[in-house]
């Protein structure tokens, strides 16, 4: 079992595992998630040779439920300051959902710690609000849906749909965790925290995001009208060169659905990545001598 580690920070403590070897690939899960969304993924990234780090974001998992701001930004600055502790070089970074347009935001701010993007399902433009939150908005922020002691149940088979076509075998006890954990004192509080409206901008820094970008939606995602749209547009939006990859019949969560198609596709990219940086850094030598 992975031991978790602590990034330290003035506002409060960041939960992280780290396995494996090689350029560091940091993944982030969606909103009231926990790290171990990457449960499928991980084993086949550090099968490719990356050192995998998972970390909860602000009031999700193991990180501490309390935090004076959850916005995208202030989670981005904890995801580069995790990248900064590591001190591995610029590193990959993966989001799922809200994760994806923190992802993108970190990249846009600190480019030179940022070899590459991927964003699973993301939510990284201004107009890309899911249908569900923007049902729960017009409602209103502390609705008893969400707020009251059944909130943690509710928030588990609404997650529970999100897999519209194969659940993972192991979905129904990994869904009992996350109910656990957001019965944990605090835990409801910031889902709500998080689901405000956005105060800043993402539509400004996209086009600041320069790192190669990889996007991926599941045909079937019901927390976007139409996801082919949703993704090319971002894409058009993107500094940087972008690929996009669709996943058919998948919904929110492709990379756990359809782990081994969605797994092959990433890890096909990191890897182009990498051998890229390593081609360059070995020309640089060669030159420099």
């Amino acid at each position: 079992m992975v031991e978790t580690r602590y990034l330290t920070l003035p506002e409060g403590r960041v939960a992280y595992d780290d396995q494996g070897a090689g350029p560091v690939v940091i993944c982030m899960p969606g909103i009231g998630d926990i790290r171990a969304e990457y449960r499928l993924l991980t084993p086949q990234l550090l099968a490719a040779g990356f050192r995998v780090v998972t970390m909860d974001p602000r009031g999700q998992g193991e990180t501490s439920a309390r935090w004076p701001d959850y916005s995208v930004a202030a989670i981005a600055g904890d995801a580069l300051a995790l990248a900064r502790e590591l001190r591995a070089g610029p590193v990959y970074l993966i989001g799922n959902s809200r994760a994806g347009g923190v992802a993108a935001w970190a990249a846009a701010e600190a480019p030179e710690l940022v070899a590459g993007v991927v964003m699973i399902a993301p939510f990284a433009r201004d107009s890309a609000t899911p249908r569900w939150q923007a049902r729960l908005l017009h409602l209103g922020m502390y609705t008893p849906l969400f707020s009251g002691p059944w909130g943690p149940v509710v928030w588990r088979r609404y997650m529970a749909t999100l897999y519209p076509t194969g659940k993972p075998d192991d979905l129904a006890p990994y869904l009992a965790r996350v109910e656990a954990t957001m019965r944990e004192p605090g835990r409801m509080r910031a889902l709500l925290a998080i689901f405000a409206p956005a105060e800043v901008s993402y539509n400004e820094r996209l086009s600041r995001v320069t790192a190669p970008s990889l996007i991926i939606f599941g045909t079937n995602d019901r927390d976007f009208a139409e996801p082919e749209t949703e993704a090319r547009a971002l894409a058009s939006a993107l500094g940087g060169p972008t690929r996009v990859e669709l996943i058919a019949g998948a919904g929110h969560y492709p990379h756990a659905e359809m782990a081994e198609r969605t797994g092959a596709l990433i890890t096909a990219f990191l890897k182009e990545l990498r051998d890229q940086r390593r081609a360059a850094s070995a020309t640089e030598v060669a030159y420099g001598a």
